[in-house]
């Protein structure tokens, strides 16, 4: 049975083996380090962790989403629900999942009074755009290697 609950800290290590089977393939858009990667988990724990989300299912980690609703963004001038990282299991994908998992940080943002939720997302990340665009998403501007993604929350 699918459930989606908070992270915690001892969801480290299982994070670090999610994230870099996500990412093969798209490691200009990602950390490679260990190191790197652990630093990045304990950053999005310390940012928001009530908004920092695990999808597992029969205890196997099928995806993760990190929404930060105490995010201020300068280019929309307002605070905001911002996805900092999503990621599913490759054999997971194209199956909902991050979709749900985006619905879930909308729903957290909208619960917190945010009114648009943001991300960025590498230039070259067609797939990761068109599954953005689908979602309500607009490309705002772009900077250097990434691009500003919005969705207004209703």
């Amino acid at each position: 049975m699918m459930k989606i609950r908070n992270v915690k800290a001892e969801d480290v290590d299982r994070f670090v083996r999610l994230y870099r089977e996500a990412y093969k393939g798209l490691e200009e858009y990602a950390y490679t380090k260990e190191v790197d990667i652990i630093r990045y988990f304990n950053w999005l724990l310390s940012r928001d962790p009530y908004g920092f989300f695990i999808m597992e299912e029969d205890s196997e980690i099928i995806g993760i989403i990190a929404c930060d609703a105490n995010w201020f963004s300068p280019f929309e001038g307002s605070f905001v629900g911002e996805i900092h990282e999503i990621f599913v299991h490759p054999d997971h994908r194209g199956k909902g999942a991050g979709k749900i998992l985006v619905e879930t940080a909308i729903d957290y943002s909208r619960k917190r009074n945010r009114k648009i939720a943001g991300l960025w997302v590498g230039v070259k990340n067609l797939n990761a755009k068109e599954f953005y665009k689908k979602l309500g998403f607009r490309e705002t501007i772009t900077l250097g290697k990434w691009t500003r993604m919005i969705k207004d929350i209703p």
